[in-house]
């Protein structure tokens, strides 16, 4: 996967006004021309690979449009060969009858022609846009995962990609055939009466003036609303996922409650920006009646006075409505393209968000010992709040490192840390003597094998979750693994056996089972390195002994983290740490820590009385 490579043409842009494309939080203030057409450079950047599509869209947008313009000419034409009782010029009748016939079959072929090579743009386009977004989840720090609404993130590289596709994309078609039957039918009018052509252009853009009021009046709801929306997917994606604890704890009515909430604002935004969006509609077909009638009423003095022919008045009367057609088409799609407009701003806030440092100049690590060291770190996830300072570890090759200490003492950070799935904000971690951040982050990971608390299993079989750190595994070595971690006797009994098909989550199997997968998966890896953070709370106690039997095996000469609640585990790792506050302020064995009567006394003795 390039993780830079695509992503560099949507970096970080000045906007119009000025001001850098942020998260849709912040919205724009503008609905302007400056802004659409910022936007529709953007947008069109996603389908820049797929241009040749849209060219040949336009070409047939083209032709079909001159061909309709050409109707109204030989209609006109038509009824002026028909200039009284027994005085009908029958042979440029036919002619002209013969030439209508044959502009609408071309018309309508390259109409065909125009929308197909539109669909297949827009489709490609749309595909490649979820493509970049999936890249660049896999590109940014996990900060930005952490931060930001898991459900509202999906709608984004969903809804969002929908709705910016029906609102530019979608309608690039019509919009090129609006300019194009604009430009022509001014053209074409003012060839026939220039008198006329006055008319029809002085009125008919009234209706553009209306749209483009409403439309600023409009857009901010429509930002609301795009908002809400990424609110409300936000919600039933937690809802979704934690629909057994809700259950437990009988918080459905609470549940029902707020999403009311949040669907009534959605409601609320969305019926506003749709009321005040479809007001412009109505209106400029009133003035393009408006503009009808005029024609109709001047065109009729000018005949009167012999200046025009019968058929010239009908062909201005069609050419009236031809050039009203794109300020309604403008007017009918307004909607979508403000939600669209609010929507770039929603996916470019992903695309725009600062990746990872790269790592294509650092060094691969190539085999490790297992020594740690880290000097004087500092560490927290918001400026306001300070969690690690100063904290300083040494580990050599083969130790088995426990961590223990209160909820948020840092444990699980120091683990971030590790794995560097957080950065420093100062001071080092080295691992035998290379400092974590001038090596591939690929490469450090991989010298890991980590088992975490939350499992993690998704839709596939048995064989494939346990194999997902090493894909091409043999189904000897997946079931050896297995056997080590203790689950080969439930996954035999299984209909399939290893080809089982769990659903996401592992919803049809124990939590103790997915737990036991997860080390399996570890297992098979056999990384130098290992962290466990609580990786056997889901285990009863008789497999716990298996699994520690095993994992006694596995850590043989291989340096362990260990982050544990259950201090009973821990009692043989050759060294603990005690973690309070950011700081370790107590190390040393189980026995040592013990015979000090200190905070990892009273942890430890907690557990088995009152104290």
């Amino acid at each position: 996967m390039n993780k830079k490579g695509e992503n560099t043409a949507f970096s970080v842009e000045e906007s119009p006004e000025g001001s850098k494309v942020t998260s849709i939080a912040k919205g724009r203030k503008k609905f302007n021309l400056k802004s659409i057409i910022f936007q529709t450079k953007k947008v069109l950047a996603f389908g820049k690979p797929f241009h040749a599509y849209l060219y040949l869209s336009i070409l047939g947008v083209f032709v079909s449009t001159i061909f309709d313009l050409l109707i109204p000419v030989y209609i006109g034409k038509s009824i002026d060969s028909i200039v009284g009782q027994n005085m009908v010029n029958f042979e440029m009748l036919k002619h002209n009858i013969l030439l209508l016939i044959l502009f609408v079959w071309i018309s309508a072929i390259f109409t065909f022609v125009a929308n197909y090579f539109s669909n297949v743009y827009c489709f490609k386009s749309s595909s490649r846009m979820r493509k970049l977004i999936f890249n660049k989840f896999n590109t940014v720090p996990l900060k930005f995962i952490d931060s930001n609404q898991h459900g509202d993130l999906l709608s984004r590289m969903i809804n969002d990609v929908d709705l910016l596709t029906d609102g530019y994309l979608e309608g690039m078609s019509s919009i090129t055939n609006g300019i194009i039957t604009i430009v022509g039918t001014l053209v074409f009018m003012f060839v026939l009466n220039v008198t006329l052509a006055f008319v029809v252009m002085l009125v008919t853009p009234i209706s553009l003036i209306i749209c483009t009021y409403i439309a600023k009046k409009s857009y901010k709801l429509f930002v609301e609303q795009a908002r809400n929306e990424g609110e409300l997917n936000g919600f039933l994606e937690e809802y979704i996922s934690s629909e057994r604890l809700i259950s437990a704890f009988n918080y459905e009515d609470r549940a029902v409650q707020n999403f009311e909430k949040i669907n009534q604002k959605y409601y609320n935004a969305s019926q506003k920006a749709d009321f005040f969006s479809h007001f412009s509609n109505p209106t400029t077909r009133l003035i393009n009646s408006l503009v009808y009638i005029v024609v109709a009423f001047v065109g009729s003095l000018l005949a009167i006075n012999g200046a025009v022919s019968i058929g010239l008045i009908s062909s201005f009367l069609s050419y009236a409505n031809t050039f009203g057609q794109p300020f309604n088409l403008l007017s009918s799609e307004i909607s979508e393209l403000q939600a669209a407009l609010a929507s770039t701003d929603r996916i470019f806030y992903i695309l725009n968000s600062s990746d990872e440092p790269s790592d294509k100049m650092l060094k691969v690590l190539a085999s490790v010992e297992g020594n740690i060291e880290i000097q004087n770190a500092v560490f927290s996830y918001s400026p306001k709040t300070k969690l690690i300072s100063d904290f300083s570890l040494s580990v050599q090759k083969g130790q088995k490192v426990a961590i223990v200490g209160p909820t948020g003492c840092g444990k699980t950070t120091l683990i971030n840390l590790l794995m560097r799935f957080y950065d420093l904000n100062s001071g080092t971690i080295l691992i035998d003597g290379n400092s974590t951040t001038e090596i591939t982050r690929d490469s450090l990971r991989n010298k890991f094998g980590m088992v975490l608390q939350e499992t993690w299993i998704f839709s596939g079989t048995i064989r494939e979750n346990i194999s997902y750190g090493k894909p091409n595994a043999t189904l000897e070595e997946v079931k050896e693994a297995a056997e080590l971690a203790g689950c080969d006797e439930f996954i035999s009994k299984l209909k399939d056996g290893y080809d089982t098909h769990i659903s996401e989550g592992g919803q049809n199997i124990s939590q103790g089972q997915k737990q036991l997968l997860c080390i399996a998966r570890v297992m098979l890896i056999k990384p130098p390195m290992l962290i466990l953070d609580e990786a056997t709370s889901n285990i009863d106690t008789r497999t716990e002994l298996k699994i520690q039997e095993a994992f006694n095996t596995l850590m043989a000469g291989r340096t362990t983290f260990i982050v544990a609640h259950r201090l009973s585990t821990i009692e043989n790792a050759d060294k603990i740490l005690v973690m309070n506050k950011g700081n370790v302020i107590e190390q040393g064995t189980h026995k040592e820590l013990l015979e000090k009567r200190g905070f990892y006394y009273y942890l430890y003795n907690s557990q088995f009385a009152e104290v």
